[in-house]
């Protein structure tokens, strides 16, 4: 028992509460690990990982993992963290990005232990009286206690009655799946209470919550979020996820280490205990960077992608498989920062003067610093921001 709880209590933030899962762990029988995910982007990255890795150890101590694709709660979507209302998705959009994530996630689960599930399934089948008694179940004040909700209804900001729905679906679910424990990170414990509440509500033993810390991106401050430009992608190239991985800071690698890896917690401090006394922090970091690209890739690739990085960056050498972007530009030409934004090496003109201020752009290997360059029709060259985004340009006249 003492063991299994290590495990399933390692890198968590909270659980609720801790005698439930005992005792429930003490029946001996399976239990029904809930997790869910609204399809509302097509790509997974690490940050979602947190909680399928979770899933993972849940699978390997005999339990049954119950996956849930959110298809129902992504068309209304979750306001979590949200200072205005979010937009609907179509159905149609919503079906695309589920397909993708059931060929993302088996990457790490069992297949053979992973329930898929899908909560439009009992949902579609609620009539609108259901839904009214299910809305009579919770209320308005309890909503309200939610640290978004009540931020924007002291701002006087809309709250569209829709996302009032979010929370009690996502509990709702629980009970339609006889959740033993649900997993999420940090910012769905308010919706995961309510799962505990309505199963009360339905005669249902409450579900354990059990939650994650949020993952930072590579810089090491915002939430790991493809908008920010700071996440690793789980269909990234092996180069790719490598080099982003290399890249994270020495803090933040033993951070990303028990969340990411499955190397026992012993042996992770005993690597910090050999940094602490003087080892080099890369060589852990390219272990972990291994073991990630290994995990969605393979070994040959983990390796190779380990030989391209250091030949690109103790040698200097350009990849070969960099992006080839051809530009139409007006006769004056195209500034620099627009022309890094418009190849996708930056995400706003702006990042690219800072880029340029720092020292981080170069152009056929050589470093600008030109913050008001021109780039003109005929123009070929290789163009790098940073250390690893690459991307060979061609500049050709708008007429």
């Amino acid at each position: 028992m003492d063991e299994s709880l290590a495990i399933l209590l390692r890198g968590s933030e909270e659980v609720l509460l801790e005698r439930d899962l005992v005792e429930k762990l003490q029946n001996g029988k399976p239990l029904r690990i809930k997790a869910g995910f609204d399809p509302t982007a097509p790509d997974l990255h690490l940050g979602h990982t947190v909680l399928i890795n979770k899933l993972r150890q849940f699978q390997e101590l005999g339990h049954q993992v119950l996956f849930l694709i959110g298809d129902f709660t992504g068309m209304i979507g979750d306001p979590t963290g949200k200072n205005v209302t979010r937009k609907v998705l179509t159905r149609e959009e919503v079906q695309v990005n589920a397909q993708t994530y059931q060929e993302q996630f088996f990457k790490i689960l069992d297949p053979e232990k992973t329930k898929v599930c899908f909560n439009s399934t009992w949902m579609d089948e609620m009539s609108a009286a259901d839904l009214v008694q299910l809305a009579a179940k919770h209320t308005v004040a309890r909503m309200l206690e939610r640290n978004d909700f009540e931020k924007r209804f002291q701002a006087q900001q809309p709250i569209a009655i829709h996302e009032f729905l979010y929370p009690l679906v996502q509990g709702y679910d629980s009970v339609a799946m006889q959740a033993d424990v649900e997993l999420g990170g940090t910012d769905q414990k308010f919706n995961m209470l309510v799962g505990r509440q309505l199963q009360a509500a339905y005669g249902q033993r409450p579900q354990v919550v059990l939650t994650m810390p949020i993952l930072e991106g590579l810089d090491g401050v915002e939430k790991m979020s493809k908008s920010l430009n700071n996440y690793v992608a789980i269909n990234d190239s092996p180069r790719e996820m490598f080099g982003k991985l290399m890249s994270i800071s020495d803090e933040l690698m033993w951070r990303y280490l028990p969340l990411l890896s499955f190397k026992p917690i012993a042996e992770i401090d005993r690597w910090r205990k050999e940094v602490e006394q003087g080892a080099n922090p890369r060589d852990v970091k390219v272990r972990l960077a291994l073991e990630v690209v290994e995990r969605f890739h393979s070994r040959t690739a983990a390796t190779q992608a380990e030989a391209d990085f250091v030949a690109q960056f103790k040698k200097g050498a350009i990849p070969k498989d960099i992006p080839h972007r051809t530009l139409s530009v007006p006769g004056e030409g195209l500034p620099i920062a627009n022309v890094l934004k418009e190849v996708k090496l930056t995400v706003s003109t702006s990042e690219g003067y800072r880029m340029i201020k720092q020292g981080a752009v170069r152009m056929d290997g050589e470093r600008l610093s030109d913050r008001t360059l021109l780039l003109q029709a005929g123009t070929e060259c290789v163009i790098q921001v940073g250390k690893r985004r690459f991307a060979k340009v061609s500049i050709i006249n708008a007429s």
